[in-house]
C-alpha cells in the first residue's frame, strides 16, 4: 500500500477511482465503500485512492470542542486500510484554509486537479466544502463537466440498524462492547505504551501494565472492568482491563488504563501494547479497604477467566499446524500473527522438516509455548505432514505454510462452515497476495478447480494471471481442491483416507487427496469470509525448474491413478501433446531448465509405471471411480484452449454467473 502524506509529492494519478472521508473506526459501512472502490478500479483498469484527513476535521473547525473522541488513530486507520487491500492512501493535512474552500473550488482545485478521477465513490451522507454545502448533486453536475462518474453507497445495515461512527461511539460509552464490535467488524482497539506506575497492583497480588494512550483524543469506553486481550511483541495474552479514576486509591483526575495479564510475569516497561476489548464486566467502584479491592479483583478475575473459558468450550478443537523447512525468516515475520489468532480453542504446532537454518533454536527461544515436532529428515510437504500429524490429536487440522500471514478471525468462519455440515471434509480460505494485498495469490486464490484434461486452476487465477479481489467471488461454493498453502480438514477424514501420497514430496498432493475426498462422497468448499495472505513461491520460487518438474510429474501421476479407463488414454494422449507444446514454449523463451523439467517428469512416469499402476489398483479397490465431469469443481472443457484461443482470462469468463 502506497502512503502519501500531504499533497506536494503526489504521483500523476490517471483514471483514478477515489473516495474521501475521515473513516473514523473503519467500520463495516466503510468496508463496503472500500470494496466498491476496488471493484470500480478493476473494472476500469484504474487506480484506487483513499483520501483521508489528519487531524480530524472537527479538531480544526471546532478547536474549542474538547468533547471530540476518535475511534481510530491515524496508525490504526492505515492498518485497517492495508488489511482491506487498498492500493493508495493520501493523508491530507486538514487546515483552516482547507476547510474554508467553497464546494466548487474543492471539486476543481482539489479533487479534479490532484487526482483526475474517473469515479468518485462516496457514502450516503457525504458533504464537503465550506459550511458543508457540497453534496452528491453538485458532484454529479461537475462530473459531467470533468468526465467523472459519482457512485453513492447506500447505508450499510446490520439487522436493520444503520452503521455509523456516532452509533459506535455511543455503544462504547454505554459499555456495550459486543454491539460496538459487531458494527466495527473487529474488536475495539486501544494502543499505547507501558509506563511505570506506583506498583500497588503488584503489592496486592494483581500487577498491572499501566498504558499511556498514544492519542489523548482516543475514545475510552465507560469506567469499569473489561475482558480484554493484550498484544505484546506479537504475542497475545488474556487479561482484565481497568479504565477509570481509581477512586479506591488516589482519585486521579485523568483516566487510567491498566491491564492485569493472566499467567504473565515479565517486565514490559516502555514497550508498545495493543489492547482489544471483548466484554464489559462491571462498573467502577470505590472500596473502603485494600482487602475489599483485592477480593473484588479476585471475583473479576474469575468472571473474566470464565468468559474466555466459555469461548473456548463453545469452539471446536483445532490444531493449527505449520510445516517448516529452513523457513526461519518466514517464522520471524509471520509467527506473531498466529499468536494473535482470535479462535478460542486452538493449539499451534510446528512440524520441522530437519531444518538447518537455526529454525528450531529460534522457535524454542522466542515461542517456548508453541508445540514443536522435530523430524529427522526432510520428508517434503506430503511426508512431513503425514509424519507430524500422526502425533497430533484434534478435531480439525488447519494446515498452513510458513509463508502465510493469517488474519485474526480466519478460522472462525471456516470452522462454523465445517460444523454446519458433516459432509464437508475440507475448507479453504481466500488466499490473497502478501505483497499485492488486494489481489488473489497464485497458490489457491478463491478455491481450486480442474478441467477435464486434469489442468488445475483457481477461482480468481488462470495460469499466471491473478485477479484483484473486489468481492466478485463472495459465495461459499463447492470446489474440486483446497490449497495446501492454507486449508482446514477434518482429522478423521485425513487419517481414514491415508493422508497425502508421500511420493509426491511437494506440489499437487492436495489435489490427489481432494480426489479421494470427493470419491468418498465428501465435499470441499471455499470460504471467502476467511482471508489469509501468502508470500507465494516463498519455499520454492514459481520460476523454479524443480517446481515445474514436480507439478508436471505429480499431475500426470494423479491422472493415471484416478481417471476411468475410458478417459485415461485419450486424456494422456492430449496431455502428451500439450506438454510437448509447453516444452517448446519454454525453449522459445530460452528457459532450457524448464523444458528439461517436463522431459524429466515424463521419464519419471515411464520408469515408475509399475508403482503408479499399483496405486491405480489400490484406488480401484478402495474407491468407486468416477468420470471427472461427475465431480464438483470441474470445468467441462479445456481451460487452456479457452485461455489462449478464446481469450478467456478470468474465472468468470469460464463460469459466467
Amino acid at each position: 500500500m502506497n502512503i502519501y502524506r500531504g499533497l506536494t509529492a503526489l504521483p500523476e494519478f490517471k483514471n483514478s477511482v477515489i473516495t474521501i472521508g475521515s473513516f473514523d473506526g473503519v467500520h463495516q459501512g466503510h468496508y463496503k465503500i472500500l470494496k466498491r472502490l476496488q471493484q470500480l478500479a478493476e473494472e476500469s483498469d484504474g487506480t484506487d485512492v483513499v483520501i483521508t484527513f489528519h487531524p480530524h476535521p472537527r479538531e480544526i473547525v471546532y478547536p474549542k470542542d474538547f468533547d471530540l473522541r476518535i475511534l481510530t488513530t491515524l496508525d490504526e486507520k492505515l492498518e485497517y486500510f492495508r488489511r482491506a487491500g487498498v492500493s493508495n492512501v493520501v493523508i491530507v493535512p486538514f487546515t483552516i484554509e482547507f476547510s474554508q474552500q467553497p464546494a466548487q473550488e474543492y471539486i476543481e482545485q482539489f479533487l479534479v486537479s490532484k487526482f483526475h478521477p474517473a469515479y468518485v465513490v462516496i457514502g450516503y451522507d457525504h458533504q464537503f466544502g465550506f459550511n458543508r454545502t457540497g453534496n452528491v448533486h453538485l458532484l454529479e453536475m461537475y462530473g459531467k463537466k470533468y468526465d467523472f462518474k459519482v457512485v453513492q453507497i447506500e447505508e450499510e445495515e446490520i439487522k436493520n440498524i444503520t452503521i455509523s461512527s456516532t452509533k459506535i461511539r455511543r455503544a462504547l460509552l454505554e459499555n456495550n462492547i459486543e454491539y460496538a464490535n459487531s458494527l466495527l467488524g473487529h474488536p475495539y482497539v486501544i494502543q499505547g505504551q507501558v509506563v511505570t506506575g506506583n506498583r500497588l497492583g503488584h503489592h496486592i497480588g494483581y500487577p498491572t501494565a499501566n498504558v499511556q494512550i498514544k492519542d489523548k483524543k482516543k475514545l475510552l469506553p465507560g469506567d469499569g472492568i473489561y475482558a480484554a486481550t493484550a498484544n505484546v511483541n506479537g504475542v497475545e495474552y488474556k487479561g482484565m482491563l481497568y479504565i477509570g479514576l481509581r477512586p479506591s486509591i488516589d482519585a486521579e483526575e485523568e483516566h487510567r488504563v491498566e491491564i492485569h495479564l493472566f499467567d504473565f510475569d515479565r517486565q514490559i516497561y516502555d514497550q508498545e501494547i495493543t489492547l482489544e476489548l471483548y466484554k464489559y464486566i462491571r462498573g467502577d467502584r470505590k472500596f473502603p479497604t485494600m482487602e475489599g479491592l483485592k477480593l473484588a479483583m479476585a471475583e473479576d478475575e474469575e468472571v473474566v477467566r470464565s468468559f474466555f473459558h466459555n469461548m473456548v468450550a463453545n469452539a471446536a478443537d483445532v490444531a493449527t499446524v505449520i510445516l517448516n523447512y529452513n523457513g526461519k525468516n518466514f517464522l520471524e515475520r509471520f509467527l506473531p500473527y498466529f499468536s494473535s489468532s482470535r479462535f478460542n480453542n486452538e493449539k499451534i504446532y510446528i512440524i520441522d522438516n530437519a531444518s538447518t537454518d537455526g529454525s528450531l533454536k529460534w522457535i524454542r527461544a522466542n515461542y517456548p509455548k508453541v508445540n514443536v515436532i522435530a523430524l529427522q529428515e526432510n520428508n517434503g510437504y506430503a511426508g512431513g505432514y503425514n509424519e507430524g500429524l500422526a502425533h497430533i490429536e484434534a478435531k480439525y487440522f488447519a494446515l498452513v505454510n510458513s509463508d502465510i500471514e493469517i488474519t485474526p478471525d480466519w478460522l472462525s468462519p471456516i470452522v462454523t462452515l465445517l460444523e454446519s455440515d458433516e459432509s464437508i471434509a475440507a475448507v479453504q480460505p481466500t488466499i490473497r497476495s502478501e505483497s499485492r494485498r488486494g489481489y488473489f495469490e497464485y497458490a489457491g486464490a478463491a478455491g481450486g478447480f480442474i478441467d477435464t484434461l486434469g489442468y488445475p486452476f483457481c477461482r480468481g487465477r488462470l495460469l499466471q494471471e491473478t485477479e484483484r479481489d473486489t468481492g466478485q467471488y463472495q459465495s461459499i461454493v463447492p470446489v474440486f481442491w483446497a490449497s495446501g498453502a492454507a486449508m482446514v480438514i477434518r482429522s478423521d477424514v485425513f487419517r481414514n483416507l491415508g493422508g497425502f501420497d508421500k511420493d509426491y514430496f511437494a506440489h499437487q498432493e492436495e489435489i490427489d487427496l481432494a480426489w479421494r475426498i470427493l470419491l468418498k462422497g465428501y465435499k470441499i468448499h471455499a470460504c471467502p469470509q476467511s482471508i489469509v495472505y501468502h508470500v507465494g513461491g516463498g519455499t520454492l520460487s514459481y520460476g523454479s525448474a524443480n517446481k515445474v518438474y514436480l507439478n508436471f510429474r505429480n499431475n500426470l501421476v494423479t491422472l493415471i491413478k484416478y481417471l476411468p479407463g475410458a478417459d485415461l488414454l485419450p486424456v494422456l494422449s492430449i496431455r502428451w501433446f500439450l506438454d510437448t507444446l509447453a516444452g517448446f514454449r519454454f525453449l522459445l523463451k530460452l528457459e532450457w531448465a524448464n523444458t528439461f523439467a517436463i522431459i524429466r517428469a515424463h521419464f519419471y512416469i515411464y520408469t515408475h509405471i509399475v508403482t503408479i499402476l499399483r496405486k491405480r489398483k489400490e484406488i480401484t479397490t478402495n474407491y468407486q471411480r468416477q468420470s471427472l465431469t461427475n465431480l464438483p469443481g470441474v470445468y467441462k472443457g479445456s481451460f487452456i484452449f479457452d485461455y489462449y484461443v478464446r481469450w478467456k482470462h478470468k474465472f468468470s469468463d469460464l463460469f459466467p454467473s
